[in-house]
């Protein structure tokens, strides 16, 4: 079969290089992919973009697509499930309606009381004066949210009442365009972060390896927010015990919640969780859409062949599947970023060791990269994942680590203490 994957990520990069592990995947195509994707065996990148819902309906309807397969959050947010689906293609990625998990914060929190899944105490504002009233009430730290879709960047987790008020500032000013329409004013939860992701055909929902990835720029996770600067997986801190307890708590709750507003969701459901030094969880956020870093250390662990899995989500048959199957060991991923990332940056710094770093036993994801003249450019703020697989996370994360010490480009980043709480 050929699967078009939409997007232009590392995330993107692993969903193909683990598609085309399988003898039953001919080809895969990337709309638009990276520099990553263009030189990936059996992989070949198409000049469609993720809003090109028309353009994407015509390359798949050409090339015989079977399965798409959507990557990114806006353009499930903005619909090409229920798109792609009218042209009579089969889509993994939930509609429009269930994509309003991710895509509205206000929305989320609702469905998550409906549900009764736990989750921080949280008020929803349209008004500066009142959500400053609501902070000044509740008292720092506190943690603001624009309500739509920020790339990762619209969370503000405010240790004074100025910063708290700063951020609303910057939020109902514009800074986050329609996402900041609405802000959502939660309590501050302290603990570790733990990513699960989940496969659902809307009726069955699965877990997959839970993982943790290290959102600070800075070593001992200081300093801004990321999109991730590196990840783990399997997570210790989610036992077996607290993963039966998502499950029931969360996962099924969520589900079941969607059902009963009639909406069919066929796709990912990511839960992003706070785990208290208790052991006690409440949920974050929810996602619509693989994890990125998370899906680059949480495929290669994966036996059950990935396609697989998606048809069976797509075709509403996850309850007779088989229990999923996972490799012994453990996966890490290191993120190499640009020079002054998550603020500006420079693009098409030439990058070299990438042979490199496979023979020294990682395998590296392209996130913001791109071919130019047969050389691959930074293209990104975060530009590589460079992961591997060990028996044990020391071993993985010293593959890891050698591979990275490869690579080379001009202003390249990269945070030295990732896993530290498992090598603690």
């Amino acid at each position: 079969m050929k699967v078009l994957v939409v997007g232009n990520g590392g995330r993107e990069h692993a969903l193909a290089w683990k598609l085309l592990q399988s003898q039953k995947i001919e080809r895969v195509f990337c709309a638009p992919g990276n520099g990553g994707t263009a030189t990936l065996a059996g992989c070949q990148n198409v000049d469609v973009t993720v809003d090109d819902f028309q353009g994407m309906a015509k390359l798949a309807h050409a090339e015989g697509i079977s399965l798409v397969v959507v990557g990114p959050e806006v353009p499930l947010a903005k619909g090409i499930s229920d798109y792609l689906q009218a042209q009579g293609l089969m889509v993994f990625g939930p509609n429009k309606m269930g994509a309003q998990i991710e895509a509205s914060k206000a929305w989320a929190k609702a469905l998550m009381q409906e549900a009764g899944v736990p989750t921080a105490k949280a008020a929803v504002f349209t008004d500066i004066v009142a959500a400053k009233s609501y902070i000044k009430s509740q008292g720092a730290p506190i943690v603001v949210k624009a309500d739509g879709l920020a790339a990762g960047k619209g969370v503000i987790v405010a240790q004074a009442i100025a910063e708290a008020e700063a951020a609303l500032d910057a939020i109902f000013g514009g800074q986050f365009g329609s996402a900041g329409n609405f802000v959502v004013i939660e309590e501050c939860l302290v603990g570790q972060e733990v990513s699960v992701l989940a496969l659902t055909d809307g009726l069955t929902i699965r877990p997959l390896l839970p993982a943790q990835d290290h959102k600070r720029i800075g070593e001992g996770d200081t300093g801004e927010n990321t999109g991730g600067m590196g990840a783990y997986a399997p997570a210790p801190v989610a036992t077996p015990a607290m993963m039966a307890r998502v499950q029931t708590e969360v996962l099924e709750p969520t589900i079941a919640a969607l059902q009963g507003k009639g909406i069919d969701y066929r796709g990912v459901l990511y839960a992003g969780l706070m785990v208290a030094p208790d052991g006690e969880f409440k949920v974050l956020e929810f996602n619509c859409r693989f994890g990125d870093p998370e899906t680059q250390v949480i495929l290669p662990m994966l036996d059950t062949p990935l396609e697989d899995l998606l048809l069976a989500c797509v075709q509403q048959r996850l309850g007779d599947m088989p229990p999923i199957t996972w490799k012994d060991g453990a996966s890490a991923t290191v993120v190499a970023a640009s020079g002054g990332y998550p603020g500006d940056y420079a693009k098409g710094k030439v990058i070299t060791g990438l042979q490199e770093a496979e023979i020294a036993g990682a395998t590296v994801f392209h996130a913001g990269t791109k071919l130019l003249d047969s050389q691959v450019v930074s293209d990104g703020g975060r530009v590589l994942n460079v992961t591997a697989i060990g028996a044990d996370f020391k071993q993985a994360l010293d593959r890891a680590y050698a591979g990275i010490a490869k690579i080379e480009f001009a202003g390249m980043y990269y945070r030295r203490d990732i896993g530290h709480r498992v090598m603690s």
